[in-house]
């Protein structure tokens, strides 16, 4: 069982669709909520991020009955970002697997700006140290480009299920035997993340954020079980393309091959220890 925590009206809103598997405990905070119960917690809401900082809410009983394996899921820009730290301290003693959703960041201004670029630092450099088991860096804008159609009356839907499914197979192959080939584990220095789509039929990536020097990247195949079966020549294929990947002595590639009764599909997972920096279109042309 891992708990599933939203911080912000957006993030509870990726975090509700947990709920549609038995192996979640999903804890949703928010300023939406009518009134706090035993799994939602109403967050106030404030004019400034410092009036966030100050008044972070006690929430001892809240997450009394929190997992040991913890995600927590944070959107960026969004003001109720700023309790983040606050409340990760009162579960510290849990693992926990921060994942950063980037807003659209080229036309943001103002104040959401600021506390979007102010958060993203000082979360990764927590996690680069070691507070967070790991730090996980989705773009909502990246997910769109991966996307055959994302149609704009359910825009967020479509990208929130995205995410849903990419993080929920990840847990499902930390769990599972592969039918060949192993996931080799990142070093443990190597804590900030990305996650990708991974095309099965030439291992091509793309990414939902792409990180600066990556160190380890993982390839996650799920292949039809009549293909398994029948094709005599999958491996080799698979291994020769992987070979042909760049590699050096700081860059390692490393893979596995699940069974699926569904089209062959992939997802793949890069993992870096250097601190990546918010990238402002903006800011550079002026």
């Amino acid at each position: 069982m891992i708990s599933i925590v939203g911080i912000g009206n957006a993030a509870s809103k990726i975090a509700e669709m947990f709920k549609e598997t038995n192996n979640y405990d999903v804890y949703c905070l928010n300023s939406s909520v009518k009134r706090s119960s035993k799994r939602n917690f109403k967050l106030k809401s404030y004019d400034s991020p410092e009036m966030y900082e100050a008044n972070i809410p006690n929430l001892k009983k809240f997450f009394s009955e929190v997992q040991d394996r913890v995600q927590v899921i944070v959107v960026g820009a969004s003001y109720s970002s700023n309790y983040t730290l606050g409340i990760l301290e009162q579960i510290s003693n849990k693992k926990i697997d921060l994942f950063y959703v980037m807003p659209d960041t080229e036309l943001m201004t103002g104040k959401r700006k600021l506390i979007n670029n102010a958060v993203f630092g000082v979360l990764q450099e927590y996690g680069r140290s070691g507070v967070f088991d790991s730090f996980t860096i989705i773009s909502n804008l990246e997910i769109e480009k991966t996307l055959d159609s994302v149609p704009v009356k359910s825009y967020y839907e479509t990208i929130n299920k995205t995410i849903f499914s990419v993080m929920h197979y990840i847990n499902f192959f930390n769990h599972a035997e592969p039918e060949i080939g192993m996931v080799s584990k990142p070093l443990e220095m190597n804590r900030i993340r990305s996650f990708g789509a991974l095309n099965p039929k030439n291992l091509e990536e793309k990414w939902f954020f792409e990180l600066d020097n990556p160190r380890d990247v993982c390839y996650y195949l799920c292949i039809n079980n009549e293909t398994l079966e029948t094709d005599g020549t999958l491996h080799r294929r698979i291994v020769d393309i992987i070979k042909n990947k760049p590699m050096n002595s700081y860059k390692r590639i490393s893979y596995a091959i699940y069974e699926t009764p569904h089209n062959d599909f992939g997802f793949c997972v890069a993992h870096t220890n250097v601190v990546q920096k918010t990238l402002d279109k903006i800011d550079q042309v002026s």
